[in-house]
């Protein structure tokens, strides 16, 4: 069985608790250690203890930065416990260089994996701070024997042209886990109801972008009531100046919190008829390169999209001929759609949705199988690397 050390940057993250999930139902054992932005200790993830670094902060990149050196100084006494591992995972820049910490503490072989799912803004800088975190990345990444990202993007857009690429990719996209359900057939299709229901959109997941909240906010209102926006999930409390002030002000706006994935994802996009694919957290840079879970979600669940022109999610719903993509970031764009959009045409636009095949939108057993699969090939690598070497 294959033994993954999963080095996190936020235990709290629940998708964090998904990769997890994925990796054990492929046939791997897990030991998970990582910083939290939680406030209380992670005691649990799918049935792990995980190994707790310390707290970190949200958009603090100094004190993230100092937890990195406290963490890389204790943590050989922090691992201490654990067998030495078949594959080190890094995910994302600060845990890539405890992944590479890690592996000189085991004086071994062990091949690394960087998984990175953000392209941090300082990356892409082009100042003496964005040169000096690219180099890093370079000379970390030397010792990584795989990539993992969760769009394309990142690849085209980042990796290559910047050079930062040195390894083979692996693709894994933001997709709905299933693990031994039956299919779940899509809900019927909502329409306004004679007395005039509202359409309502659904904004779920990591809730980041003030940019978004203020542009639904406004258009909500200019609806008067046509229009309903429901927020689901975790606030970046940083990215906005009171979220939740500001939400409990709003007439057609409202909060219910977090909620479990994949458990709860039925219920909670059966009660919208569109997901709110649009980001724009890092405009032009990450927020246009990604392919978010609730993209996945809602469509996994017969919602329909609304994405941006001009991103990877819009390019995403042409080639799947599915969703809505606003020309422009106003009011007005969405008016203009909506103003268009009666039961029939809404119908037709999900239709096009519940007519994709379920593994379009769905991360089943058999794909995680495939992904400690392809994971275990880079041990098998590395042994015969080994072999020939002392043979030679």
């Amino acid at each position: 069985m294959l033994h993954v050390l999963y080095l996190v940057h936020d235990l709290s993250d629940p998708a964090v608790r998904r990769r997890v999930v994925m990796m054990q139902a492929g046939g791997a054992s897990v030991t998970v250690a990582g910083f939290r932005r939680s406030r209380e200790p992670v005691t649990e993830i799918a049935t792990l203890v995980p190994i707790d670094l310390g707290r970190t902060g949200d958009g603090r990149f100094a004190q993230r930065l100092a937890a990195v050196a406290r963490a890389a100084w204790t943590l050989a006494s922090n691992l201490r416990d654990v067998a030495v591992p078949d594959l080190i995972i890094g995910r994302n820049l600060e845990m890539l260089a405890l992944a590479n910490r890690a592996k000189r503490i085991f004086a071994g072989d062990v091949p690394i994996v960087y998984e990175c799912l953000d392209i941090h803004r300082l990356l892409l800088r082009d100042d003496l701070t964005g040169k000096a975190l690219r180099f890093v990345e370079r000379t970390l990444g030397n010792n990584a024997q795989l990539l993992i990202t969760s769009s394309p993007a990142f690849v085209r857009q980042y990796f290559a042209p910047f050079g930062q690429l040195n390894m083979p990719v692996q693709v894994v996209e933001n997709k709905v886990l299933e693990l031994g359900l039956q299919e779940t057939p899509a809900t019927t299709y909502r329409r306004t109801s004679d007395q005039g229901e509202p359409w309502k959109i659904g904004w779920f997941g990591a809730l980041r972008c003030h940019r978004s909240l203020e542009l639904l906010s406004a258009f909500s209102r200019q609806m008067d009531g046509r229009i309903e926006i429901i927020l689901r999930g975790r606030p970046a409390y940083s990215q906005f100046c009171d979220f939740d002030r500001f939400v409990a002000a709003e007439p057609f706006m409202r909060f219910h919190g977090a909620y479990a994935n994949p458990e709860d994802l039925a219920n909670i996009y059966d009660e919208v008829h569109f997901s709110w694919a649009v980001d724009f957290f890092e405009e032009g840079q990450n927020s246009n390169w990604l392919l978010p879970n609730r993209l996945y979600e809602g469509c996994r669940y017969g919602c329909v999209p609304i994405a941006m022109q001009g991103t990877e999610t819009s390019l995403f719903l042409q080639a799947h001929g599915i969703g809505f993509s606003l020309n422009e970031p106003t009011v007005e764009a969405l008016v203009g759609l909506f103003d268009q959009l009666d039961p029939e045409r809404y119908g037709k636009a999900r239709d096009k949705v519940t007519a994709h095949k379920r593994e379009t939108w769905v991360f089943d057993q058999n794909d995680c199988r495939a992904l400690v699969e392809r994971l275990g090939k880079l041990l098998h690598a590395n042994e015969r690397s080994a072999f020939l070497e002392a043979a030679a």
